[in-house]
Order: C-alpha cells, then sequence, then structure tokens
C-alpha cells in the first residue's frame, strides 16, 4: 500500500457502504415480495429462498461495516422497504419468469456497480475489497441461477430487465447521497 499524499484521491467508502447496504437492503424486500407470492414449493420459490439467505447475510456484514465505521444507512430505507417488497411482488405475479428476469436485471447492475467499486477502492480496503469482490461472485450466481431457470423466457424480457436496471441505477446514486 503506498502512503497517501494531498491531493490523492481517496475512495468514498462511507458512501460505498451506504450504498451497498442500502442495495442488500433492497434485494432482501425483493424477495421477501418474491416469496409472499410465488407457490410455495415451486422451483422459483425454492431458489429466491436460497438467494435471499444470502442477501441477508450480505445485508448483515455491511450493518456491522456500518456500524463499526460509524456510518448513517440512507434516509431513503423506508422507500426501499416498499419499493422493493412492491418489485418483487409485481414481478412474481407477472410470472415465475418474471420474477427471475427480476433478479437478472438487478444482478446484473450490482455487478456492474461492485465491478466500480472494487476499482475505486484499490489496494486501500482490503478487508472491504474482498467482501465485495465474495458477494459480487454470489450476485452474478444469482444471475446465471436466474437465467438457467427461465429468467429470459420472461414475456416482456427486454423491456422488463430494462425498465428495472435502469431503476436500479436510480436507486443507487440516491442511496450514495441521501
Amino acid at each position: 500500500m503506498t502512503a497517501w499524499r494531498p491531493g490523492d484521491r481517496r475512495a468514498d467508502t462511507a458512501s460505498m457502504l451506504r450504498v451497498d447496504q442500502a442495495g442488500e437492503y433492497g434485494a432482501t424486500r425483493i424477495y421477501a415480495g418474491q416469496l409472499a407470492v410465488l407457490r410455495r414449493n415451486c422451483p422459483e420459490a425454492k431458489l429466491t429462498a436460497r438467494m435471499a439467505a444470502q442477501e441477508q447475510r450480505h445485508l448483515d456484514r455491511f450493518n456491522r461495516l456500518m456500524s463499526e465505521r460509524g456510518v448513517r444507512p440512507t434516509a431513503l430505507q423506508p422507500l426501499w422497504n416498499v419499493a422493493g417488497f412492491a418489485l418483487g411482488a409485481a414481478t412474481a405475479l407477472m410470472s415465475e419468469q418474471a420474477a427471475l428476469a427480476c433478479t437478472d436485471a438487478i444482478e446484473t447492475e450490482i455487478d456492474k456497480h461492485y465491478g466500480e467499486q472494487l476499482t475505486e477502492l484499490g489496494d486501500d480496503e482490503p478487508e472491504l475489497s474482498r467482501d465485495i469482490a465474495d458477494f459480487r461472485e454470489e450476485e452474478l450466481e444469482h444471475r446465471d441461477t436466474a437465467r438457467d431457470a427461465g429468467a429470459t423466457t420472461a414475456l416482456g424480457y427486454p423491456l422488463l430487465t430494462a425498465a428495472i436496471r435502469a431503476g436500479c441505477r436510480m436507486a443507487i446514486e440516491l442511496s450514495k447521497r441521501i
């Protein structure tokens, strides 16, 4: 690790933790909405429950890091609570494949987001980088699992995923700051 010098740019880890915690919280709410609608024993519900448990583990880790570092959560958390659940429930009501397409879209954006964070962090925060890299791998697994299970066969897949990805990008930008 090279020494920091005046004028060097440092990663805004507080903003990173805030947005990552908000994203993992939103993911748990999306999956909760989907699980409230999906038939209990359908294959998609079993996949969703497994992914939800991983998202909860990610959320727990970011909650601990925020507490340790004194980082406040986004003020938009109540909105993400409702919006996440509504998105999950709405896509599950559309079809099992639409629920999977939602996962595909979200995880595609999260892969990009986590990749940008890893680049910004460089060698400055090895523990945080390791967490983000590990979580990124699981998010990619979620995306690939959703695709393998039929996400791309959802009615209106290109439009549905484009809209969800745009919403995800907006939520990321808002949660960094608010």
